[in-house]
């Protein structure tokens, strides 16, 4: 038994170790001229301040169009996982707003934010009325699904169209492991420490995200576009506050409260969120259709672009 204890001991002092040494060699925030070298579409980006903190957006397409649409990623991501079908929705006609949420990706990362959905939500009509910005179809991905639908129940009058995407809806993520070890004071912090920025951490996530027919696009640059957000302390705070902050239930008791058209798109190998949850929406939401992808796993955009381009232009526009 003091063997075993002793081991424990040393174990849990060289993880300690480990992460101080990780903790006292990152950057205390982003390195946002990393944006302009080493990031996609940096032409397109631009930054907002909003009630003192710098939102940062991609922007595609002409601001003159009528149809408006803001992309909104999902937990731990960034509008990176919007590289592809952003020029693409641009190209069909649309104004279109990729965003990155207070906490990720180039926008700041206050530690007095209140990372909650709500507070995202309401950052997001904050940058609608900064950008003129009347009504807009809110497309969300996972997380961001569920800061969409919030925003529709919360502001409804602000949302032309709703396109959740493998979204959030309840509490479950919340069961995982690595999400319990987030909400655990002081134990999140050097989890996120160690995991977060990983290269072997990210590529494991990228397979637990994607459909095993699409492990082609898990690449060295990839990840290095990945994990160019998350190489700084503020990013990994920001990462356990959401989940700390992490309340969607809500959205599972008043999704037939949505009013709004909504198109409900999921991969058919979803390994994060189980397509169950797609069926309970599509059943719940009155003006509601679901599109499932073949040979896909959570992020139909990436995974499936030109087929999603095209059901998503195609209901913008019915």
């Amino acid at each position: 038994m003091k063997r075993k204890s002793f081991l424990i001991g040393v174990g849990i002092g060289f993880a300690g170790g480990l992460a101080l040494w990780k903790i006292l060699s990152k950057n205390e925030t982003v390195d946002k001229s990393l944006l302009y070298t080493k990031f996609p579409h940096a032409d397109k980006s631009n930054f907002l301040l909003i009630d003192g903190i710098r939102v940062h957006y991609q922007r595609f397409g002409e601001e003159r169009c009528s149809k408006k649409v803001i992309l909104i990623h999902g937990y731990n991501s960034s509008v990176y996982v919007w590289k592809t079908v952003a020029p693409m929705l641009a190209e069909k006609g649309l104004d279109v707003i990729a965003v990155d949420m207070v906490g990720f990706g180039f926008s700041d990362k206050p530690s007095w934010f209140d990372y909650s959905i709500q507070a995202q939500g309401r950052m997001l009509v904050r940058m609608m009325d900064r950008l003129n910005i009347g009504k807009a179809t809110l497309i969300g991905s996972s997380y961001g699904g569920a800061v969409a639908a919030l925003t529709a129940l919360d502001y409804p009058e602000r949302v032309e169209k709703l396109v959740l995407i493998s979204a959030v809806s309840n509490d479950k993520p919340l069961s995982h492991p690595l999400m319990k070890l987030a909400r655990v004071p002081f134990l999140g912090e050097i989890v996120s420490m160690l995991l977060v920025d990983s290269k072997r951490f990210i590529k494991w996530r990228m397979k637990k995200v994607l459909s095993p027919a699409n492990y082609d696009l898990i690449n060295d640059e990839q990840i290095e576009k990945v994990r160019i957000p998350l190489v700084a302390k503020d990013s990994h705070k920001a990462i356990v506050n959401t989940a700390r902050k992490w309340q969607a239930s809500r959205i599972e008791r008043e999704a037939s409260l949505i009013p709004h058209k909504t198109l409900i798109i999921w991969g058919e190998d979803d390994k994060v969120i189980d397509i169950s949850e797609a069926r309970k929406l599509y059943e719940e939401i009155l003006h509601s259709r679901l599109v499932v992808f073949k040979n896909c796993g959570h992020v139909p955009q990436e995974e499936k672009p030109e087929e999603f381009a095209n059901v998503v232009t195609e209901f913008i526009f019915s």
